[in-house]
C-alpha cells in the first residue's frame, strides 16, 4: 500500500510558527515520525509540502497516476477557501482524510468552514502530529 501525505502552506515552519498551537516539533520531526510509522506498519510513505496551491493540485493528480493507495492531506489555509483544491482531491478516487494539527473548531470563524472535506472521507482535527498516524490508520483499515 502506498499513501502520500501532503502538506500545504506553512507546514515546513511547524516548530516555529505559532509553537504555542502547533506544537515545538519541526518539520523534520513529522517527516522522521511518518517515516518510522511507515515501516512499523509495513506501507509505501511519499511526502510532499508546498506553500503553492497549484503545487499541490498537480500532486493529487499525479497521485491518480501513481495509483496511490491513499492520501492524508492538511491543506493548511487551503481548506478555508480553496475550491481548486477541493475539486483536485474530488476528481481522484482513491481515500483521502484531511488533518489538522490544532483544532480548528475552536479556533477563529473562519476555521470553521472546510471547503476541501467534502471531497475527503474523513477528517481528524486537534491531536497534534500523532493526528497524521490517526488519518494513516483510517487508511489502512480500508
Amino acid at each position: 500500500m502506498k499513501i502520500l501525505v501532503i502538506n500545504g502552506p506553512n507546514l515546513n515552519f511547524l516548530g516555529i510558527r505559532e509553537p504555542d498551537i502547533y506544537g515545538k516539533q519541526d518539520y523534520k520531526f513529522l517527516l522522521s515520525m511518518l517515516e518510522d510509522y511507515a515501516k512499523e506498519k509495513n506501507f509505501e510513505l511519499e511526502t510532499f509540502q508546498s506553500n503553492h496551491e497549484g503545487a499541490i493540485i498537480d500532486r493529487i493528480q499525479q497521485a491518480y497516476f501513481e495509483k496511490v493507495d491513499g492520501i492524508v492531506i492538511n491543506p493548511g489555509a487551503y481548506t478555508h477557501y480553496s475550491y481548486a483544491i477541493h475539486d483536485a482531491l474530488a476528481s481522484v478516487s482513491m481515500k483521502k482524510i484531511e488533518i489538522h494539527i490544532s483544532n480548528v473548531n475552536e479556533r477563529e470563524s473562519f476555521r470553521h468552514i472546510s471547503v476541501t472535506l467534502p471531497a475527503c472521507d474523513g477528517q481528524v482535527v486537534g491531536q497534534g502530529l500523532k493526528g497524521y498516524l490517526l488519518a494513516i490508520d483510517m487508511i489502512l483499515e480500508q
